[in-house]
């Protein structure tokens, strides 16, 4: 049996990648563990000096989060399924052969994501369009999205002419082929391009602090963010540092995806080369 041989590229590989994973899990670590630390400090703790749960306590318990809590899961819940409806049917529209203007439609798609008309302009629209100081901005805004789009086009290209034909001949309509035969294939794409827009949805703050002024209509982030770095904590009971609750905050914010992700891995790692391979 010959043993494998070693290669310098495969050793620099796992070295980089090591890494660079080291660099995306110190900084979480340190967040993780400042967030369970009593004492407030800016050095990095493999454990924390004195173990507390007043940060994340003191955030369960103000009330002034549950409703832009609501808020935030209504918009990503939204925001997702309208964004998946969008990009599913436009990319579906565009990779057939047959559009008339197909092409003129793709660039003109591909030339917005170059080119945009600007702050101001994009203000306007959207007080035009009554979005402005309303959460139903986050879900349309974020629900068109030309990127996902792309993607969504490629990968349905990808798909195999022939079960195309075979589902013609059977007497299937455009739609009854999208919804028999295209979808079902699309389950990594779709989970993986939900989670882009799920996340994003739920992280955005910009958004929010440039459109939104009424605080019923703020979500999560946006709230939990001003209350921590403004330092305006209701009283909870709770004595806990600024540092702890800052790490804590961070750590509620992301805890959702960090849930959900595990469930949508192997999804989401078949979904990384969506449009990738093609007949």
């Amino acid at each position: 049996m010959k043993s494998k041989k070693i290669k310098t590229f495969d050793v620099v590989n796992y070295i980089v990648f090591i890494l660079i994973g080291l660099m995306v899990l110190v900084p979480i670590w340190k967040v993780l563990v400042d967030s369970f630390n009593a004492v407030g400090v800016y050095q990095f703790r493999l454990w924390p000096d004195k173990f507390t749960l007043d940060g994340y306590k003191t955030i369960l318990h103000t009330k002034l989060l549950y409703k832009p809590f609501i808020n935030s899961v209504i918009t990503t819940l939204a925001g997702t399924l309208f964004g998946l409806m969008l990009s599913t049917l436009a990319g579906y529209t565009l990779a057939q052969d047959s559009l008339p203007g197909r092409n003129f439609f793709a660039y003109v798609l591909l030339f917005t994501m170059i080119f945009s008309g600007g702050m101001i302009p994009e203000y306007l629209v959207m007080k035009k369009l009554h979005l402005v100081n309303s959460m139903w901005i986050l879900v349309f805004k974020h629900g068109v999205n030309v990127y996902n789009f792309v993607l969504m086009k490629n990968f349905f290209e990808g798909i195999p002419g022939s079960l195309y034909e075979a589902a013609k001949i059977d007497g299937c309509t455009p739609m009854g082929i999208f919804f028999r035969i295209v979808l079902p294939l699309s389950k990594a794409a779709l989970a993986s391009i939900g989670l882009m827009f799920a996340v994003t949805v739920w992280n955005d703050y910009a958004n929010v602090k440039i459109y939104i002024t009424d605080p019923d209509q703020v979500n999560f982030q946006y709230k939990l963010r001003n209350m921590i770095m403004d330092g305006d904590t209701p009283p909870t009971g709770y004595n806990v540092s600024q540092t702890t609750l800052f790490n804590s905050g961070i750590i509620m914010a992301i805890l959702p995806f960090m849930l959900l992700y595990p469930f949508l891995q192997k999804y989401f790692v078949k979904g990384v080369n969506v449009g990738a391979v093609k007949e």
